[in-house]
């Protein structure tokens, strides 16, 4: 691998995170390199600050979540502004207690692309948004392991042994399904609405138009759920049949706790 510096000038968390977990690992792995580690949050699009050059000086943790083992797509539009020169960074992604698959081999060919050189990553469980899986993840033994992990990174930037990982995952996942948008949509129950546009406001996809509350496009909405999170009145919801039926068997299929993976 290309020579990495000892010690970064910067570091950076640049993640897309609709329901914190991603930002979660991506954070805690960054700010234990530097805590002053800088945020570059790319979740809603219409809040986006301009970004960064990055250089070989700098250290970029990326973090992303993982739609059917694959990055979601949406992330990978966002990271596709971004421009490096032979940057180091640190790929995160988190799944929902199933597995990452491909979700790592597939953003390290994405960044190396956009000119960064990844050194290390993790697959690192979060809560699903569906159902009732991986509860409180990740929890304070998670973020310790993101820790330690950071630590063993420091010292081989210290050391100067760092090398390219081999991530796991089939090269030819371009051609294998996920990464989309989901499959359930939110409902809003007109009658607890109070038209206060959070819904729309903190819609990573805009998805929710400002001139109608109670309608989400179906070709944008990504199934994260994160309008049900933000309602103040519990107006976006997912009570239907179906979906409660859905996420019962889901929960129940996938409540074998599964563990976080690091690769250096």
């Amino acid at each position: 691998m290309e020579a990495i510096m000892a010690k970064p000038e910067h570091v950076y968390a640049v993640f897309f995170s609709a329901t914190g977990t991603s930002r979660s690992g991506a954070l805690e792995i960054a700010n234990a390199l530097d805590p002053r580690a800088i945020t570059l949050d790319l979740t809603v699009i219409n809040r986006q600050d301009p970004a960064p050059a990055f250089s070989p000086r700098d250290l970029v943790v990326f973090g992303a979540p993982v739609y059917s083992g694959k990055v979601y797509q949406g992330a990978l539009e966002r990271f596709s502004r971004l421009r490096g020169q032979d940057t180091p960074c640190v790929l995160t992604v988190t799944f929902g207690n199933r597995a990452f698959d491909h979700a790592l081999l597939q953003l390290s060919d994405f960044v190396r692309a956009l000119g960064f050189l990844p050194i290390a990553g993790a697959a690192l469980v979060g809560q699903h948004t569906y159902g009732q899986i991986a509860l409180g993840r990740p929890n304070p033994d998670d973020l310790a392991q993101n820790r330690a992990f950071a630590s063993q990174i420091a010292d081989l930037l210290a050391e100067g042994s760092l090398a390219q990982p081999n991530f796991p995952g089939n090269p030819s996942y371009a051609e294998k399904p996920g990464g989309g948008r989901g499959r359930w949509r939110p409902l809003t129950d007109a009658d607890k609405c109070v038209l206060c546009g959070l819904c729309a406001e903190e819609c990573p996809e805009q998805a929710i138009d400002y001139s109608d509350f109670c309608t989400i496009a179906d070709e944008l909405c990504c199934a994260c759920f994160r309008c049900i999170r933000v309602c103040p009145t519990g107006a976006k919801n997912m009570d239907t049949p179906a979906y409660l039926e859905f996420a019962q068997a889901f929960t129940q299929r996938l409540a074998e706790p599964q563990s976080n993976a690091y690769f250096l």
